[in-house]
């Protein structure tokens, strides 16, 4: 059938320009271009795709965004400025190109035109023409290098990685001029305020060409040995703030070198020992010792392979690789194996090699990285490791454990990064012990010293110190203060604030005692104060002395102390004027005496006499009553003869008593040194308890003696057996007569002393009443009993003339105790 052309139908090509694109083979993409700021063609939008675009970039219709952002190696393979070119000059443009990237891998025909404001691009994909075997070969090897070039990336993402958790400053410089290719972020965190990529060392760090670290990079570059510095010190600007920080570092420079083994670039490899440097010094500044802690360890280097196990032999640490899941060896440097002693032997797991670091749980820790994924951190971490000659040693550590995955993200194994800081934890300790004393003694001091202060505040002398050449007040106490009142002494100098005291010699002394350290005494020196308004001027004497004190041997100032001695100074004065008439008064004494001791003498030879003269007429008379007795029988005795008879008897006994008793007080006052010898004090007792026996049996007493045989007193043999008679005598007589008595005695010591202990419950005495008494001559506290009141005279006496004494303690109705207390 013949076509009928249609008179009424008019062709419309825009009509059909949207069928055309959507059954057009070849792809078609309308374009916007883009201008930056400068009115520079920067880049294209992506306004529209046809069906065929759509299928062979698998974007929609309208995708949005730019080339840059979908197609970015269109920047890199020409056709940005194939498109560039045909938007300037408005000239349609051809080309071939062999799209692999951006997810694509073929061979697309281009072709561009302008058409208005927008970019018409026609493209078509190649794949579904036939190939001819070279083209299939040249596919074939770019595909093989494609998947090489994938493998060496991700080799390199774990080299970069590994190089990215090292708690160390890692960065690679590139060509002679050391341009920085890459800084792990522990060196990007140094400088904050720097961009190292891409630009030249000496550019980005000027620090270093001062510190000289420059020429040996060149060094390095230039011979391809490595270099390695112990403790370097430097000085940046960390904060770009123009302020230099000191930073100690231990750096490391290695060559690097291309395919062909030229030296290309260097990488350095430094870490932070600021803590461990100044650690040290502290030490050395404590201890006035410098203990060598400088190790450098030269290695001789060869070539690896690959830049990766480089650097893992190279590093001033402890590395190893471990893989499977029983950590397995596979690699450890050779400061791994100093660690270990060479114990890590590879294809063997770490429990069969280490078993003692397997026994402190750090396969636990390894199992734990390696089922996790997640890596472990130590710092100065504690482990015992045994020796070559089977010892043991305790290091500590900072460790990295990081997990390895394969291709598939799948854990493969580990690596184990360790530095050994043992002498640094050890000399930091060392530091803190040293602190510790030194705070210990400052607070000990400073304790001194308040204490010092506190002594001063209260004492009733005057205290100052005073500071520096030109004697500034640096402490007063508040008697010194009080001497200057209405004065501020603290803070400022002698000769503005007591100008007195320039003015009398005083600032003299004190520059003499400064600048000589010797220290100067001063007995009673007159000074005047300048008195307040209204009052009059006092001169007063002080003892003082002005004394230099030092601080770390250098003299730092003066300490005054001064007494006030204007009393004893009128009063000695007074008393040079009354020596006069207390010569004469001496003279005077002197002849009483002499008067008072032949008074005694005349008294002594006195009651010697008259008890000597009175026995006679006393032992006349006594023979008188028992002649008369005998010749007066009983029977012949009427009325109150046999009375008087005996009163007269008892009489004629008291007064005799009283007569030996004035002999005795008369031998006493002459017996100041009598002769003492050991007495054995047991039979002295003894002796007397036998004496006394029948005193003792008729008042039913019971008589306890707790004295060692063997006891002895130094003492006179008859003063002693006066004073055991007279004390337990007394606590039979004055035995309560409601009880039975009870008396003991005991003897012990106490330096200086031996003490006697007499002790009863008798009658008992109310001292607040008669303890004035108990010991005088002649008194007598209970009446009812017979005596003559010298007995306790007597052993008072006595126990003062040989240098000891005598106390009581008694209560009314209870009892008494007695202690004498002899030298011992």
């Amino acid at each position: 059938m013949a076509a009928i052309a249609s008179d009424s139908v008019t062709f419309a090509p825009e009509g059909l320009l949207l069928d055309v694109l959507a059954v057009s083979l070849t792809g078609v993409n309308v374009l916007r271009p883009l201008y930056d700021s400068a009115g520079q063609l920067a880049d294209f939008a992506l306004e529209y795709l046809n069906p065929a675009a759509q299928r062979m970039t698998g974007l929609p219709e309208r995708p949005g965004g730019t080339i840059s952002s979908r197609f970015p190696t269109l920047y890199s393979n020409g056709v940005f400025n194939l498109y560039r070119r045909v938007v300037e000059t408005g000239q349609d443009e051809h080309c071939q190109v062999n799209y692999q990237a951006d997810g694509f891998d073929n061979y697309f025909h281009v072709t561009a035109r302008r058409s208005g404001t927008w970019l018409l691009v026609s493209f078509d994909d190649t794949s579904r023409q036939p190939r001819t075997p070279v083209e299939e070969a040249l596919r074939l090897s770019q595909r093989a290098e494609q998947q090489a070039r994938a493998e060496a990336e991700r080799q390199r993402q774990r080299f970069e990685a590994v190089l990215l958790q090292l708690p160390a400053c890692v960065a690679v410089y590139q060509g002679p001029n050391h341009v920085y290719q890459f800084v792990n972020p522990t060196y990007q965190q140094l400088f904050p305020h720097r961009r190292f990529i891409g630009q030249p060392l000496r550019a980005v760090v000027p620090e270093a060409e001062a510190l000289g670290v420059v020429p040996l990079f060149d060094q390095v570059y230039q011979t391809g040995e490595p270099y390695y510095s112990h403790e370097l010190e430097g000085w940046f600007d960390f904060g770009g703030h123009g302020q230099p920080e000191q930073i100690f570092l231990n750096l490391y420079l290695h060559p690097l070198r291309d395919a062909e083994g030229r030296i290309d670039g260097i990488l350095g490899f430094s870490y932070d020992v600021n803590e461990q440097v100044r650690a040290r010094r502290q030490v050395q500044q404590l201890n006035q010792e410098l203990e060598a802690r400088v190790a450098q360890r030269t290695r001789e280097l060869t070539e690896q392979q690959r830049l990766f196990h480089q650097i893992l032999t190279q590093v001033p640490a402890s590395i190893a690789t471990f893989s499977g899941p029983r950590h397995v060896f596979t690699y450890a440097n050779a400061s791994y194996q100093d660690l270990v002693r060479g114990r890590a032997e590879m294809g063997r797991s770490v429990a069969e090699t280490l078993p003692d670091v397997a026994e402190q749980g750090i396969v636990d820790l390894l199992d734990h990285v390696y089922h996790s994924g997640q890596p472990v951190e130590g710092t100065e971490t504690a482990l015992l490791l045994t020796q070559s000659d089977g010892s043991t040693r305790l290091y500590h550590v900072n460790f990295s454990c990081q997990p390895l995955s394969d291709e598939q993200g799948r854990p493969r194994g580990l690596l184990v990064f360790i530095v050994d800081v043992t002498r640094h934890v050890r000399t930091r300790q060392q530091a803190r012990a040293l602190q510790a004393c030194l705070l210990t003694a400052a607070q000990e001091q400073a304790a001194e010293r308040l204490a010092f202060y506190h002594i001063f505040e209260q004492a009733p002398v005057l205290v100052a110190l005073l500071r520096g050449a030109g004697h500034h007040f640096e402490y007063v106490n508040p008697a010194y203060q009080a001497l200057f009142p209405e004065r501020q002494l603290v803070g400022r100098p002698v000769a503005e604030t007591v100008p007195e005291m320039q003015q009398q010699g005083f600032l003299e002394l004190m520059d003499r005692t400064y600048q000589t350290s010797q220290t100067f005494v001063g007995r009673e020196m007159p000074f005047t104060a300048q008195p307040l308004p209204g009052q009059p001027p006092r001169t007063i004497y002080y003892d003082f002395s002005y004394q230099a004190y030092r601080e770390n041997g250098v003299v730092a100032g003066i300490s005054i102390f001064a007494h006030d001695v204007t009393e004893q100074v009128r009063v000695r004065q007074q008393v040079e004027r009354l020596n006069q008439e207390l010569t004469t008064a001496n003279a005077d004494l002197h002849t009483s005496n002499a008067q008072l001791t032949r008074t005694n003498i005349d008294l002594d030879n006195f009651i010697y006499t008259a008890s000597h003269d009175l026995k006679a007429p006393i032992s006349n008379i006594e023979g008188l009553l028992l002649a008369l007795e005998h010749e007066l029988p009983p029977t012949s005795r009427p009325g109150d003869i046999p009375k008087i008879l005996t009163l007269m008897q008892e009489a004629t006994e008291r007064f005799q008593r009283t007569i030996q008793h004035l002999t005795d007080i008369s031998r006493l006052q002459q017996e100041h040194n009598q002769a003492s010898e050991p007495v054995p004090l047991a039979a002295v007792v003894e002796a007397v308890r036998l004496d006394l026996l029948s005193l003792t049996q008729q008042s039913q007493a019971r008589l306890t003696v707790q004295i060692a045989p063997a006891a002895t007193v130094m003492f006179s043999e008859r003063n002693l057996r006066s004073v055991v008679y007279n004390l337990l005598s007394n606590a039979l007589k004055y035995a309560h007569p409601e009880r039975p008595a009870q008396v003991s005695l005991r003897f012990y010591p106490q330096p200086p002393y031996q003490v006697l202990e007499v002790a009863d419950n008798g009658l008992g005495l109310d001292l607040s009443k008669g303890r004035d008494k108990l010991f005088a001559m002649f008194q007598r506290l209970h009446t009812h009993v017979e005596g003559t009141g010298i007995g306790l005279y007597m052993v008072k006496k006595i126990v003062e003339n040989a240098g000891g004494h005598i106390e009581v303690e008694s209560q009314l109705n209870e009892g008494t105790v007695f202690r004498v207390y002899f030298r011992a």
